[in-house]
């Protein structure tokens, strides 16, 4: 739910969120839609086509992925389902040259990679946000920050310096670099009582890049029953350092330098070389980042 006019306004009304997400480089866009209306749809799209650029191929849900859920997704079925709405759709597609194709009916699974994304957004969106109805303008900045925050995660590192190296992530494939933000205090503790409207969107995001942030490197540390060994970590390894304490966007990284074995000649304790010194962690700190064949 969004307000409309000022933040005392009573005028409220449902708003949407438009995901687009490429497929081979995991690059995230969110869009924000004021309403459920095929021109508003063509409206976010040509945003999204205005500053990303018109792709080749499009993916999209089907309307039979809804029908299961009709109390809570009844709207979109009918939405998606209407004949306006996929007349519309071809006939934008087919002017700008490129085709947009709907996954097999009943198929859910086929949409998976743009379905973790959702589910992404909106866990944290529900857990932090809450009961708070922000302004559009609001809505917006609160979206466009989160969608800074899932484009700064490193996929790998590309820099042969291992003295000095460079994080991938999609955010380079979006803007040529890595995206940054300005640095702002920490509101992540401060009662909402106290924060102005503006201090209380950037206490939204601090907190949502905290618990998102910890929830990708458990990803990247993920160890299924331990059936099958991992290899230790070794001298010259990029990682990923488990800090609570990072400002949003940012990522600490550094170089292993020593490894310190166990009784068991397993890899315990990492000596790890980062911009500002050497520090020793345990393993369980550590996230190891692959290096770029190319």
């Amino acid at each position: 739910m969004i307000r409309h006019g000022g933040q005392k306004s009573k005028i409220l009304s449902k708003a949407y969120i438009a995901l687009f997400i490429c497929l081979v480089t995991k690059a995230i866009h969110l869009e924000p839609v004021s309403d459920l209306t095929t021109e508003s749809f063509i409206a976010a799209l040509k945003r999204f086509i205005a500053r990303r650029d018109i792709c080749n191929q499009m993916y999209s849900d089907n309307a039979t992925n809804f029908r299961c859920a009709r109390n809570t997704l009844y709207e979109l079925f009918q939405f998606f389902k209407s004949k306006d709405f996929n007349s519309a759709i071809q006939s934008f597609s087919n002017s700008q040259n490129f085709k947009w194709s709907f996954i097999p009916l009943s198929s859910p699974h086929f949409g998976g990679l743009w379905e973790s994304g959702i589910k992404t957004v909106k866990f944290h969106l529900r857990h932090v946000v809450g009961q708070t109805i922000p302004t559009f303008e609001e809505f917006c900045t609160i979206l466009t920050q989160i969608e800074a925050c899932l484009n700064s995660h490193p996929l790998f590192a590309i820099s042969n310096d291992l003295k000095d190296p460079e994080l991938l992530t999609p955010g380079h494939f979006l803007i040529g670099s890595p995206l940054t933000s300005f640095p702002d205090p920490d509101f992540s503790e401060t009662p909402e009582n106290r924060l102005g409207r503006w201090q209380l969107l950037q206490k939204f995001i601090q907190v949502i890049w905290k618990r998102w942030s910890k929830d990708y490197l458990h990803q990247l540390q993920q160890r299924n029953k331990w059936r099958f060994p991992n290899r230790n970590l070794c001298e010259g390894d990029l990682v990923l350092i488990c800090d609570d304490n990072t400002s949003p966007l940012f990522w600490k990284s550094g170089i292993a330098t020593h490894a310190f074995m166990g009784s068991d000649n397993l890899v315990r304790v990492v000596a790890t070389r980062t911009s500002n010194g050497v520090f020793r962690s345990q393993i369980h700190k550590l996230c190891l980042l692959p290096l770029s064949d190319n």
